[in-house]
């Protein structure tokens, strides 16, 4: 079975959204495109080579899909061997529309079903980049093997964040931790399982009519 890890830029606020470029994603009036580069750690070069090296697929969302395409067959100067790598590799793009998947060695997945039908086959391990909206059915599946967060430090207030409606109450285990001189704190984790019942010591809730009074306005929506 082949091995699906999720890599994400992120800022301290959770936002992942157009790390890359001004014009990359402005959706939801996002201001900020490009905010990686503005605060660019070299601290965490030695983990995207460690990602990156050797052969790999790619499972993208149509969105992050169109970034790509528009910019990585382009690419020159430093870009170039990663665009090459990139036209290389296998790009499942999960989509629910009928436009062209034009780029070489695109693979259109209907749904969340084709995407453990594509980790059951032998092959290259495979890699999201970007894609926020298609993490929370995967997590939901149980389809992620690892997830590698570059958490940078800056807030942005708004925009796409990893952990978005649908995402399921589970835990997750940090196998591997360590923060860039920078303040760039890399964490990778595995799937941890389903979050435990409430434990037997834990403090029971309050019972004063003070509480009493605010549970009932939290009931009719006042509090």
């Amino acid at each position: 079975m082949r091995r699906l890890t999720g890599a994400c830029f992120l800022s301290l606020d959770g936002v992942m959204q157009a790390p890359g470029g001004p014009t990359e994603d402005p959706q939801g009036g996002f201001a900020e495109g490009g905010w990686m580069f503005r605060v660019w750690d070299p601290g965490i070069e030695a983990t995207l080579g460690s990602l990156f090296s050797g052969e790999y697929d790619l499972l993208l969302g149509r969105r992050t899909y169109d970034i790509f395409a528009a910019y990585w067959p382009y690419a020159t100067g430093d870009n170039k061997p990663m665009g090459e790598a990139f036209d290389q590799a296998n790009k499942y793009v999960l989509t629910r529309g009928d436009r062209p998947l034009e780029w070489q060695n695109s693979h259109r997945l209907r749904g969340i079903e084709d995407v453990a039908g594509i980790k059951a086959e032998p092959g290259s391990d495979i890699i999201i980049q970007g894609s926020s909206t298609i993490y929370p059915g995967l997590l939901a599946a149980g389809l992620i093997d690892r997830l590698i967060t570059m958490t940078f430090a800056v807030t942005l207030g708004g925009g796409k964040r990893l952990f978005g409606a649908g995402t399921p109450v589970e835990t997750l285990e940090m196998t591997d931790h360590r923060v860039t001189d920078q303040g760039t704190v890399i964490a990778t984790y595995t799937p941890g399982g389903k979050l435990p019942p409430r434990a037997a010591d834990a403090p029971a809730p309050a019972t004063s009519e003070r509480e009493a009074e605010r549970q009932r306005l939290i009931a009719t929506g006042e509090w």
